[in-house]
């Protein structure tokens, strides 16, 4: 780091000096000022967890508000975890996919109870940390050829842009014969927000203004709370409750034996299989993003970040939420300058805080942080020049991991097609020694978990 640098980021106040020698902020190159505002944009850009776990949780009989604080408590553990013992930018929340199985095909779909469905996850988030702590995920994670590491960051950066514009109504569902998604209305409020919101963080990021994504945001949210009717001020703050509705309560209420029956450990075996490749890929695109990787390619104190995910699952099923994992929102936050686990304190505070300001978390409408997450999508698809086309069958299969990712709107499909492809072609290209056994066990192992059937 040149002396400007240093100088640039060097702390000022006695906190800042506490701060920065805790959270090696400067050793990394930020400042206590971009980590702060780094946390309250990947705040801002998930916060709306706290409205669609609820809602998915709710349709399946759950108390949405006992979910709603659920949903605070394991978003503030995990952010925490991450953030004071791992030192790195990510943050946790209760996983939309996996809060959609469990609502939707767990207890709607095969009629299981909710105390067995949260014994269900808590079993998951403890298989889930068994098989982190003895390091058989860092093993998948060392496993991950360059090719598909790369390409699981394009195929994230390609999610984020299909899920923010989905949000925002730009692309929507072909209800017609052709190919399954179209064109929106693009004269509509959202998506003309989210349009202007986008090009608007482009210019501001350009001119290095600080904060830029979190002030977009904002902009975008009061203009949201003056012009759009569907935004409106319901309150600041509203005591939580974390009873049902008939008095009891979801903390502490799974059935873990319950969940240890034949009929129910098969799912269980799913969810964790989900969660391992999922998750797993997530952290590695999300530390080569932001450029938090060692001079061996592997992420800085990567056994933690895998531990603080998974232990966060168990510590879900134990109050009544959905499944944890890192939420790949966390690239919002790194996009704005966030390097250090101060980040992801910050995240973990707010969703402390917002268990007490329920009403708030709906002033920030989805079309203000769906710019965020398309400026982030694009960033990382940087990645494809990352791509070593010396090498063609790894850069190859890396991008066909990166395609099936967005095609299938679903990460670990994508890694699985994407190893298959890689092995397949290293045999045919009579590269066999650019194979080693745990390639092809993983690829065995993926290809396994979709022709049996238990892909999520």
């Amino acid at each position: 780091m040149s002396q400007g640098n240093a100088q640039n980021t060097a702390p000022q106040s006695n906190m800042d000096r506490k701060l920065d020698g805790f959270f090696k902020i400067s050793e990394r190159g930020s400042t206590v000022k971009t980590e702060m505002i780094a946390g309250l944009t990947t705040f801002l850009a998930m916060v709306y967890s706290v409205i669609v776990v609820p809602s998915m949780l709710g349709a399946a009989g759950f108390d949405t508000g006992a979910v709603f604080v659920a949903t605070c408590l394991v978003a503030a553990f995990g952010s925490l975890l991450m953030g004071l013992w791992v030192n790195l930018p990510m943050a946790i929340g209760c996983a939309i996919s996996l809060t959609a199985f469990t609502a939707f095909s767990l207890v709607l779909g095969q009629g299981v109870s909710i105390p067995v469905a949260l014994g269900a996850v808590f079993i998951m988030g403890a298989l889930f940390t068994l098989i982190t702590v003895t390091g058989i995920r860092q093993w998948i994670l060392n496993n991950l050829p360059t090719g598909i590491a790369h390409g699981t960051g394009i195929g994230i950066g390609l999610f984020l842009l299909l899920i923010a514009a989905d949000g925002t109504g730009l692309i929507v569902k072909n209800a017609h014969a052709g190919l399954p998604i179209m064109l929106g209305d693009i004269t509509s409020f959202s998506v003309m927000m989210s349009v202007l919101g986008l090009a608007a963080i482009f210019g501001l990021e350009k001119k290095r203004v600080p904060g830029g994504i979190l002030l977009v945001i904002v902009a975008i949210s009061i203009i949201g709370l003056i012009f759009d009717p569907s935004v409106t001020y319901n309150g600041f703050f509203a005591l939580p409750s974390l009873e049902t509705a008939d008095g009891g309560s979801l903390i502490g209420s799974m059935d873990i034996m319950g969940a240890l029956t034949p009929a129910i450990l098969p799912v269980v075996i799913a969810l964790v299989m989900t969660a391992v490749f999922d998750a797993t890929g997530t952290i590695r695109a999300l530390a080569g993003q932001a450029n938090l990787l060692d001079e061996d390619g592997k992420i800085i104190n990567g056994g933690k970040a895998l531990t603080a995910d998974s232990a966060s699952s168990m510590v879900a099923g134990l109050v009544g939420g959905a499944p944890a994992a890192v939420y790949i929102e966390s690239a919002a936050g790194t996009a704005a300058g966030g390097k250090t686990g101060l980040t992801a304190t910050v995240v973990g505070v707010l969703f402390l805080v917002m268990i007490f300001l329920s009403p708030v978390s709906y002033l920030v409408p989805v079309y203000a942080t769906a710019p965020a997450l398309m400026y982030v999508g694009l960033l990382m698809l940087s990645n494809v020049s990352k791509l070593d086309f010396d090498d063609s069958v790894d850069a190859l299969s890396g991008l066909v991991c990166a395609v099936f990712i967005i095609l299938s709107a679903n990460i670990v499909t994508g890694i699985m097609i994407g190893f298959t492809t890689l092995v397949v072609g290293r045999i045919f290209a009579g590269e066999f020694k650019k194979l080693n056994v745990g390639i092809v066990s993983i690829t065995i192992a993926l290809i396994v978990f979709y022709v049996g059937g238990w892909a999520i």
